[in-house]
């Protein structure tokens, strides 16, 4: 497993730390103000699906390995409605913010 704070990409390492400490506000601020994202292929709007997700649902992120730069992860998420699964990442920076991330089971 990979700490957060050892995650190449500063973006993308301070995207998994507020995800992993409940952070909505850090999480925001990391994402540019028309950021886009897809689950499993399908477009979804961030703040709804982030709610479902992760906050309510008390999500959390183990990244097991990165790649391209650090804006690939392979990761064990975990939601207290869905368990643990295995889910890869990709993510989109511009100028230190994520424009885009794509999620999806590994």
């Amino acid at each position: 497993m990979i700490p957060p704070d050892q995650l190449s990409d500063p973006t993308v390492r301070a995207f998994v730390t507020a995800v992993n400490a409940g952070d909505q506000k850090a999480f925001q601020a990391v994402l540019t103000p028309n950021a886009t994202m897809s689950d499993d292929g399908s477009d979804r709007d961030i703040a709804p699906w982030a709610d479902k997700e992760i906050w309510s649902s008390n999500g959390r992120m183990d990244v097991l390995s990165e790649s391209d730069g650090g804006l690939a992860l392979v990761v064990d998420y975990r939601n207290d409605t869905w368990g643990e699964m295995r889910t890869a990442w990709r993510f989109i920076t511009e100028s230190g913010r994520i424009s885009r991330f794509e999620t999806g089971q590994a």
